[in-house]
């Protein structure tokens, strides 16, 4: 069996393989196989023409194998037709800078297990398949062939080895050493219980019967996975052979492959190889001349979510309502028809003929001790890179995240991670070092699955995540029992109110309790993992609970009743914005004007330094860019300053504002939070006094902002504008003991504190003593105030932030050249990259992963030099930048 057809995976003649799994069709992989046919037909090429499944990168489909004499089989990645005739030109005359515009990485050699094959060790400018950061940290078990052989061929099964071990089991191994096998393999169910499978298989063997039946579970009914139907699509004969075994094992006859409608194409695939097994005589009666007869039946489900309960399954199976009855009997004792039944996915029997093949020991070797082997799993959402995953068990979580999905899509920050599909839970990025094996997830509050992995980030409201979790749980539940037909419908109805903003805390405290019953209660898996995507949540996002319930607000924007518009909810200060462009469009610019100062009494100065986070939820972006909001804000001001109408809006708002209440409030600091807390206090109709220790107002405003972003004309202005309603200041007065703070709470009815939290971080470094090392912020202060600093030919910046973009800049204007030197690389600067862009525009230079070691000083206490040393990038942290490590590389 084993040669069989071994000439189609290292051919005498090109060979091209176009990816036909349903991921490679949506992509237009279809018309990608008719062109390359129109063209190889009618041109006559001498090239073999055929289709094979799909290689798990999702996000690059189109994929198309490549695969010449002798040569490494290249993978080619987001082919259009219009490239066809370059590529067939190529191949023909083995242009390798051509092909190489067109691969993604290369197969040198191949281990399918049972058969390891060498394609060749050309190409080295091409990278292989395990060095390009998808594939990187995977190991292909299950998914072994996929991609790589033809689905409906079972020559091409037979290339790779395939039913070689099925047979020389029949002929070496009894049932007991197979289930000592896995019994040494630890195999555990793919399913989402995680059930040693030896002994399912040993309960089995043991009960005797004139019939016994084997199932395999695919009624994968996850939102979001689609391991199984990828797994059937493309090594349809992996389960079969899996599915023959273990029938030899546990002595049963008919095995049913239950799979859902919804997958057609691997119906027709599974049936197909199910026809061709036959054929061959591996399936029937007297299979390959011994007494061992076994029949393969494919059942096609109608997408009840409940049915992957295995008592559920067998009562669709027997043409009943699919619905879980209580255990005991098990199945193995009494499952279908009253039979010895057993159950396993279309995973774990992909898994039978490696074990098998290779050893139980083997097998072991990989994983952790508990959970061994690989799991596979379906990456999918908010995340760049998508498709099927396969990693060791214990593998970090923020490995499959951060290293093979190369984090959130589009720079946006991952928010958590959902694990196990409706019945799974929600992990934050903060527990992204968790590894993934069942017994840490059960730990964290969720379930491994049958292997979902569905990303969110801060777009992602965790409450709307919970709610749309329960309704598809809520809807699936088959009503026979209370705790799960009844309350799952209460805990939605909890949730919606939530999401609504008509919800208390009690609410919040009665979801909880009622989730805790539900897990104790239910009748089956489905009813007893329901609340999970709810108690997770409400563990781990439970500021979001608060902020729907308290504030009646939704700052990702997604829960309908309380969301205005995106680009206001991401506003900091909620600012209504539409209302604001629209007037402003209208050419109404004084009521532009007065809507923005109601919200925001420092327009001017917000429309010049904030990082505008309203522009990265404008819908506008996904037409081309979105409108520059922030920029629209300091016109709008700028315009009403030059004009001096800001003066009769202020005197319009002094004589509209509340009556005097006669109380009289003290708000200490007058930084941008006691500026603004003065303006509404003083519209509220307090008396308000502002003390303040420097000789003018504006925080950090005035000493941290320089000229060039935030002109202090403008700053004074606003401040005026403020004053003007009555608003006291009180210049060189510190608060800085207790007798002085009594002395403000015994004269003022309340106190406010805008003290700010501008702390400067020490770099706690040899050298930082000298005396031309200043911190960001102190230069700062004292290059606005127009203080002397001593003259600097040269400086270096240590740090990545807008400070240290400030300092650079600020310098740089004063004829300094500066370099900036920060220890990760340039995307992860906190900086706004509009900064960092215009920074390098001014001519600053960047030094990227170099750390500072010590500061060097000459024999007078002053800088002479600095010694950094060289960092490379590390693992990730919980924010998803890459942590610096250090090397043994210094520079001076």
């Amino acid at each position: 069996m084993r040669k069989k057809g071994l000439t189609k995976l290292k051919p005498s003649i090109p060979r091209i393989a176009v990816g036909l799994g349903t991921c490679g069709i949506g992509n237009g992989a279809s018309q990608l196989f008719d062109a390359f046919n129109h063209v190889v037909t009618k041109e006559h090429k001498n090239i073999i023409l055929t289709s094979t499944g799909c290689f798990g990168f999702c996000s690059e489909e189109p994929l198309v194998n490549i695969l010449l004499p002798n040569q490494p089989l290249l993978i080619l990645n987001k082919i259009i037709p219009e490239e066809i005739i370059t590529i067939i030109e190529a191949i023909e005359t083995i242009d390798v800078k051509v092909l190489k515009k067109y691969t993604l990485c290369k197969i040198s050699a191949w281990d399918h297990h049972t058969a390891e094959i060498t394609y060749g060790s050309g190409f080295p400018d091409i990278p292989e398949w395990n060095e390009i950061s998808f594939f990187k940290w995977q190991k292909k078990i299950v998914l072994r062939n996929c991609g790589i052989i033809n689905p409906e061929d079972i020559d091409e099964y037979y290339a790779v080895g395939g039913y070689e071990t099925f047979s020389s089991i029949l002929s070496e191994y009894s049932p007991d050493q197979i289930i000592d096998q896995l019994k040494i393999s630890r195999l555990r169910g793919r399913g989402g219980a995680g059930f040693p499978t030896w002994k399912k298989w040993d309960i089995m063997k043991s009960n005797t019967s004139d019939m016994k039946y084997i199932i395999c579970n695919a009624d994968e009914g996850d939102p979001g996975a689609y391991m199984n139907r990828n797994e059937l699509e493309s090594d349809p004969h992996m389960v079969i052979e899996g599915m023959l075994i273990g029938g030899y094992a546990m002595g049963a006859g008919e095995g049913i492959i239950y799979i859902r409608a919804e997958y057609p194409l691997a119906v027709k695939r599974i049936k197909k190889a199910i026809f061709q097994a036959k054929k061959a005589g591996l399936l029937g009666t007297s299979i390959l001349g011994t007494h061992f007869n076994f029949h393969i039946h494919i059942v096609e489900g109608a997408g009840a979510f409940v049915c992957g309960e295995e008592t559920a399954l067998i009562a669709s199976i027997e043409g009943k309502t699919g619905k879980p009855r209580p255990r005991p009997p098990f199945p193995a004792q009494k499952g279908l028809w009253g039979k010895p039944t057993n159950i396993n996915n279309v995973e774990t029997w992909a898994n039978i003929p490696v074990i098998m093949s290779k050893g139980g020991d083997w097998f072991r070797s990989i994983g952790t001790e508990s959970s061994t082997g690989t799991k596979v799993f379906s990456l999918v959402g908010k995340i760049r890179n998508t498709g099927l995953v396969e990693v060791p068990l214990g593998e970090l979580l923020e490995t499959i995240i951060y290293k093979t999905g190369k984090g959130g899509a589009n720079k946006k920050m991952i928010k958590a991670v959902q694990t196990g599909g409706p019945s799974g839970g929600c992990i934050p990025r903060q527990l992204f070092h968790t590894p993934v094996d069942y017994e840490s997830l059960a730990r964290l509050g969720t379930i491994m699955g049958s292997g979902g992995l569905v990303v969110m980030d801060e777009e992602n409201c965790m409450v709307d995540v919970a709610k749309y979790f329960l309704e598809f749980t809520t809807s699936e539940s088959c009503g026979k029992c209370v705790p799960c037909r009844e309350g799952l419908h209460q805990a939605l109805q909890l949730l919606k109110k939530i999401s609504s903003g008509i919800a208390d805390e009690k609410d919040i405290d009665d979801l909880k309790v009622l989730g805790g019953i539900i897990k104790d209660t239910a009748l089956c898996g489905l009813g007893q993992t329901g609340p999970n995507p709810v108690l997770t949540t409400l563990t781990y996002f439970c500021d979001e609970y608060m902020e729907h319930v308290n504030e009646k607000r939704c700052n990702s924007g997604i829960c309908e009743d309380l969301l205005f518009s995106p680009c206001e909810n991401n506003c900091p200060l909620h600012m209504n914005i539409p209302q604001f462009i629209t007037l402003y469009k209208e050419g109404r610019h004084k009521e532009a004007f007065l809507s923005m100062i109601y919200e925001n009494p420092l327009p001017g100065s917000t429309g010049r330094i904030c990082h505008h986070p309203c522009e990265t939820r404008c819908r506008r972006k996904d037409v081309d860019d979105p409108v520059h909001i922030k920029v629209i804000h300091r016109y709008i001001a700028d315009i009403i300053y030059a004009k001096n109408i800001d003066k009769e809006v202020f005197e319009t708002l002094s004589l509209e504002r509340f009556p005097f209440t006669g109380k009289k409030i003290a708000i200490i600091g007058s930084g941008p939070a006691g500026l603004t807390a003065a303006f509404y206090l003083s519209l509220l109709g307090h008396k308000v006094s502002v003390y303040e220790a420097h000789t003018k107002p504006g925080g950090m405003l005035n000493f941290a902002i320089p000229e060039y972003r935030l002109p202090a004309s403008v700053l004074t202005r606003e401040i005026e504008n403020i004053a003007s309603l009555g608003v006291d200041f009180h210049f060189k007065s510190p608060v800085n003991t207790e007798q002085e703070l009594n002395t403000l709470v015994k004269n003022y009815d309340a106190l406010f504190l805008a003290l700010g939290t501008q702390k400067r971080i020490d770099l706690k470094i040899t050298g930082y003593d000298l005396k031309n090392v200043f911190s960001g912020i102190d230069l700062l202060a004292r290059i606005s105030q127009g203080e002397k600093i001593p003259q600097m030919t040269s400086a270096i910046i240590i740090g990545g932030g807008n400070t240290a973009i400030d300092c650079a800049r600020s310098l740089s204007r004063l004829g300094t050249s500066v370099q900036i030197v920060y220890r990760r690389e340039k995307e992860d600067m906190p900086a706004l990259m509009e900064e960092v862009h215009e920074a390098e525009a001014e001519g600053i230079r960047f030094m990227f992963l170099a750390a500072p070691q010590r500061v060097l000083g000459d024999d007078k206490g002053f800088v002479k030099g600095l010694m950094v040393v060289r960092m490379k990038p590390g693992d990730y942290d919980h924010t998803g930048r890459r942590l610096s490590i250090p090397t043994n590389e210094e520079i001076f």
